[in-house]
Order: structure tokens, then C-alpha cells, then sequence
């Protein structure tokens, strides 16, 4: 055994302890009835045996009773009949419940990282996705392998004693042979948990190019640019590197498997030619021969079937360790304890020489950048396409915490104050806004869950955001799904689903951020980017209104909308450089004035 091999023993107690546990915490019942049906799959058959040795030998001795051995042995084979259905129907329900657990507990661990940090490093998101995929089957499969694999040592072990009493010598080459069985089990199960690992990213490119060539929302650029071919052949490249890595695995069991068939047949032929050579020459009974031939099948099949289990938990435990790691995973956010309490904002929100970037070795988003957005008033953010602007606001939702520098709320650090209870103080569209697969009202009330059912609370934010007239026209308003995913496609009905456009989409949004009216901050990233120029004026116009002494944070590439804000501040390259007022900026001649009037000239009608 390899020194690796001694390192993952702890490990290995650790994964199936853990595996227990929380089947036992889901499911105390049915795992408490499997251990049952495990002991009787052991127990049953070596008294099977020996029944049908006595009953031979009392047939033999023709003066002997055979009545009651002979109704205990059928009663053995029915129980023999039953016990591995019914276990069969124990190993469902058990992966049912624990599967349900286990996927609570996964989840709630994902929904615990408050940040985004862990979800963006690829090797938590290979290890999530492991976890989600097989995390909540294994820990049921590992109980159900494990105590197969134990009521098959059991069983086993019930026949060599009954083997020892007649020939210890062949027990002996039974044992010997069965050695290189558990050791190839142990190592093709290795080799299966690392190929999962291995073609695993090589399994969702391959996912990721077949969901290319069937989504709606690629389809128009996949029909367009002619894309269908070139995805087609690259699926079809990763499943083949994923059919060659399986048929290498698959080769490998086949090699095992019949190395091992046939070392078992000459083990069990030469124990019955033993058998029926002793039998004759009247060393051992007629019932002897019986339990010989049983005890020599049940320990070769027992040591297999264990084997085989063993191999099988083994792999299940090594997928279980993706699950353990994800729910195991430390806190993305630190919070500084005891936490402070996220009181209304009344001065305002500082930024102190804020560096950030999103690895080590990343460069840097944003460089010493210093704000203030006072209480009240409007902030508007400037810059060119990668300046740092959505990277500030990931800062200020407190997606990640800054590199160096800090950024208070109300002179307190936000690393001193609960995320969920500040992100409850904000108000925020995003440029990459999400649309829910859910009703149009959903889709709004899920800005505040407190007032998901609050229709009139909805509407109004649906008015101001001036998509109140598109969701109401539906054919059941603000009941109407927002998705055609969920129709039958025998479904006439069209109000079972409709779809929107982008500026529709954009309002809805826009709507969803508007529910929380009591936020303490406003931001809109790109809160116009999807509407037509007139509708722009009225939302333009619509959050003028709505923004009125509250503190708000705009950014937009389209300067006309945000010429009103209090201050304007420009960003270049992760730096600030320049802040002040529209006029002020205009009147200075720096970037501001020179994108202003770049942006102008595209109105003007050439001569």
C-alpha cells in the first residue's frame, strides 16, 4: 500500500462519517431498516446453507424428521426472495431523502457566500457544479454501498467458518485468490471518481455547444453567421474526447472482470472436484458437499459483491468530498464582530482611496479612487468602457470588499456592517439585469420579497418606471408568465406565456429596483441603455421626479441624462479625473466636455 493510500484512510473515516450522519439525520428510519435487511442479506443464506444440509443428511438417514427443516428452509428462500426488493425500495427512499437534504444543505451553503468571489474562481465553480451534479446522490449511495459491501463481509464470513469445519486448506486458496479482486476493485474505483474530475469540464463544453445550437436567445446569430456547423463539430469533438476517456475505463473493468471470472472458475473447480472426490470416498457427508459448494460460491460471491461495493462507496465518497467542500467552504465576506447595525444614511457614503482588483494577478480596476456621494443628492459616474464604473458598484453592493482603502456609510466601514441587512438599504439596476422565467409581477416584486403580493405597490412602481400600459394589456396582466418555457406545445392558449422586448425587459427592471421606495441609495447602471430616444426622455424625465431628495448613483455612457446630477465624476483607467458639475465640467474643457460634445455632434445634421 502506497504511502497516498495510508493518507486518505483518515480522510475516507471522515467522508463516510460524515455520509452517515447525514443520513441518519434525513431518513433515521429507513436507514435504520436498511441496516436491517443488510443483516438479514447476510444472515439468510449461510442458514439457508446449513439448512439444506440437514435436510439432505436427514434424507439420507431416511428415519430422521425433515418436515421442520424442510419448512424453515422455504422460509428462508422466501425471505432470500424478498429482502433484496425490499432493500431495493430502502436504497430509493433513502436517496430520495437524503438527496433532498443534501441539496437543502448545498444550496443554503451557496446562498450563505454573500459575496462573488468564490462563485468567479474556476476551481469553487468546477467543484460546485460536481457537487450539485452528484453531492446530493452520493452520501445515500455511499450508506447503501457501505452496507452492502459489510452484509456481503458478513455473509462471507458465515461461510468460511462453515468452509473452515471442512476443508481449511481450500478456504485458504479462496482467500488468496480473492485478494487481487479487492485490490483491482479499489484502483478502477480511483480511476473512475479521477475521470469524472478529468472529463468533467470536457462533458459541460460539451453541454455549453449543443445549448448554443438549440437556445432561442443564439439562434439568431447561429443562423445568421452560419455558426451551426462549427459548434456542431466542436459537441461533437468534446463528446468524443469523452467517449474515448469512458471506453479506456470501460476496457480497463473488462480486463479486471474477466481476470477475475476466471481465476474464480478454476478456484471453484478444483474446490468441487475436491468436493465430490472426498464425497465418494466417504470422507465428508452428502450434506457436507451441499454446504461445500454453497460456502465456496458464497465466499467467492462475497468477496466480489464487497469488492465491488467497497470500490463503489469509495467513488461515491471521493464525489462526496466536492459536497463537503462547497458546504464546508469559509465565509467569502468577513464581517468585523460584533457587527454594527446599518442605520438610515444621513451623511452619505465615502469612498477612501479605494484599490481593487479581482485576483492577484489581475491588474488593478480601480486605483485609489476617493468620492463622496453626500446624503440627498445625486452622483453621477462617467467614463469609457472599462474605466472601473460597474466595478464600483459591485464595491458599494458589497459583492467583494476593497484591495485597500475602505468605503463608509455614515463614516462606518462597510466590512463592519451585515450584507444582507445593508443590501436591504439599497436600490440597484444593473446593466446586466436578470429576467425571471416568472409572472410580470413577480418579476417586479422580487425587488423586495416584503411586498411580493402588495399588486398595488407593484403597479406603482410599474408607472414609474412606464411599463404599467404593457404589463396591464396582457392577456392576464400582471399574472402573465414572461417566458414561453413552461407551455405545452399543444397549448393554444397564448396567455399561458408571452415573451418581451429588450426595452420592455428594461423597464421591468427598472421597475423591480423602484419597488424598494424607502432605499436609503439609488443605483442605476445604464438604467436607459435598451429604450428608444423618446422613451429615454420620459424615464429620463420619470426619475428626475423619483430621485428628488434622495441619494442616488447614476452611470451612463448617454451624458444628456445625468447633465442634472449634483456632482459628476469621471473615470479613467480605475482613476478619478475630474469631478464637479455639469457647467463646471463643460467650462474646464477636460474628458467630460470632450465626450459631451462627441456625443452632440452625432445629433447634429450634417450640412
Amino acid at each position: 500500500m502506497t504511502a497516498s493510500d495510508r493518507g486518505l484512510r483518515p480522510e475516507s473515516r471522515r467522508r463516510l462519517g460524515a455520509a452517515i450522519g447525514l443520513a441518519a439525520r434525513a431518513a433515521p428510519g429507513v436507514l435504520a431498516a436498511r441496516v436491517l435487511l443488510a443483516l438479514l442479506a447476510a444472515a439468510v443464506p449461510v442458514l439457508a446453507a446449513w439448512l439444506l444440509k440437514v435436510v439432505l443428511d436427514r434424507v439420507v438417514a431416511t428415519d430422521a424428521p425433515v418436515l421442520g427443516p424442510v419448512l424453515l428452509l422455504g422460509g428462508s428462500g422466501v425471505t432470500m426472495a424478498l429482502v433484496p426488493e425490499v432493500a431495493r425500495y430502502a436504497d430509493g427512499e433513502l436517496r430520495r431523502r437524503v438527496g433532498l437534504a443534501a441539496r437543502q444543505r448545498l444550496y443554503a451553503a451557496v446562498g450563505r457566500l454573500e459575496g462573488l468571489r468564490s462563485l468567479e474562481n474556476p476551481r469553487f465553480h468546477d467543484r460546485l457544479l460536481l457537487a450539485a451534479d452528484s453531492g446530493p446522490a452520493s452520501p445515500a449511495d455511499v450508506v447503501s454501498q457501505a452496507l452492502g459491501a459489510a452484509a456481503a463481509v458478513a455473509s462471507a464470513l458465515g461461510f468460511v467458518a462453515a468452509m473452515a469445519t471442512i476443508n481449511p486448506w481450500m478456504l485458504l486458496v479462496v482467500l488468496v485468490a480473492a485478494l487481487p479482486t479487492v485490490r483491482a476493485e479499489l484502483v478502477l474505483s480511483r480511476h473512475r471518481a479521477q475521470l469524472l474530475a478529468h472529463l468533467s469540464r470536457s462533458a459541460r463544453r460539451e453541454f455549453f455547444y449543443a445549448q448554443l445550437m438549440t437556445s432561442l436567445t443564439a439562434a439568431k446569430e447561429v443562423r445568421l453567421y452560419g455558426l451551426s456547423g462549427l459548434f456542431g463539430a466542436r459537441m461533437l469533438a468534446e463528446l468524443r474526447r469523452n467517449q474515448a476517456g469512458h471506453r479506456r475505463m470501460d476496457r480497463r473493468e473488462l480486463a479486471v472482470q474477466c481476470g477475475q471470472g476466471v481465476l474464480g472458475a478454476v478456484v471453484a473447480g478444483a474446490g468441487l472436484a475436491w468436493a465430490a472426490t472426498a464425497a465418494r470416498a466417504g470422507t465428508i457427508s452428502v450434506g457436507d458437499v451441499s454446504v461445500f459448494v454453497a460456502a465456496l460460491a458464497g465466499v467467492q460471491s462475497g468477496v466480489t459483491t464487497a469488492s465491488t461495493n467497497i470500490s463503489r462507496a469509495h467513488e461515491a465518497l471521493l464525489l462526496f468530498d466536492h459536497f463537503r467542500f462547497v458546504t464546508q467552504a469559509p465565509a467569502d465576506l468577513v464581517t468585523t464582530a460584533p457587527a454594527r447595525t446599518v442605520t438610515g444614511l444621513r451623511q452619505g457614503i465615502e469612498l477612501d482611496d479605494v484599490w481593487f482588483r479581482y485576483a492577484d494577478d489581475l491588474p488593478w480596476v480601480l486605483r485609489g479612487v476617493s468620492l463622496t456621494i453626500p446624503a440627498g443628492r445625486t452622483v453621477a459616474l462617467v467614463g469609457r468602457n472599462g474605466a472601473g464604473k460597474s466595478t464600483l458598484v459591485h464595491l458599494l453592493c458589497r459583492f467583494y470588499d476593497p484591495t485597500r482603502g475602505a468605503i463608509r456609510w455614515d463614516g462606518v466601514d462597510l466590512r463592519d456592517l451585515p450584507p444582507a441587512e445593508l443590501r436591504r438599504r439599497l436600490g440597484v439596476v444593473f446593466q446586466d439585469f436578470m429576467t425571471y422565467d416568472l409572472s410580470a409581477g413577480e418579476n417586479i416584486g422580487l425587488g423586495d420579497l416584503a411586498r411580493l403580493s402588495d399588486r398595488p405597490a407593484i403597479v406603482a412602481a410599474a408607472r414609474l418606471a412606464g411599463v404599467h400600459d404593457t404589463l396591464a394589456a396582457l392577456p392576464e396582466g400582471y399574472d402573465t408568465l414572461l417566458t414561453r418555457i413552461y407551455v405545452d406545445g399543444d397549448d393554444p392558449d397564448p396567455g399561458s406565456g408571452v415573451r418581451l422586448s429588450g426595452g420592455q425587459w428594461q423597464r421591468v427592471a427598472l421597475a423591480r429596483a423602484l419597488l424598494r421606495d424607502q432605499a436609503d441609495l439609488l443605483i442605476l447602471d445604464e438604467p436607459s441603455a435598451g429604450l428608444d430616444a423618446a422613451a429615454e426622455a420620459e424615464i429620463a424625465e420619470s426619475l428626475r421626479a423619483f430621485r428628488a431628495g434622495r441619494t442616488s448613483l447614476l452611470i451612463s455612457h448617454r451624458l444628456n441624462t445625468i447633465r442634472d446630477a449634483d456632482l459628476i465624476v469621471v473615470l479613467r483607467d480605475g482613476v478619478v479625473v475630474e469631478s464637479g458639475t455639469h457647467d463646471a465640467l463643460m467650462a474646464s474643457g477636460g474628458e467630460y466636455a470632450d465626450l459631451f460634445a462627441r456625443q452632440a455632434a452625432g445629433y447634429r445634421e450634417v450640412a
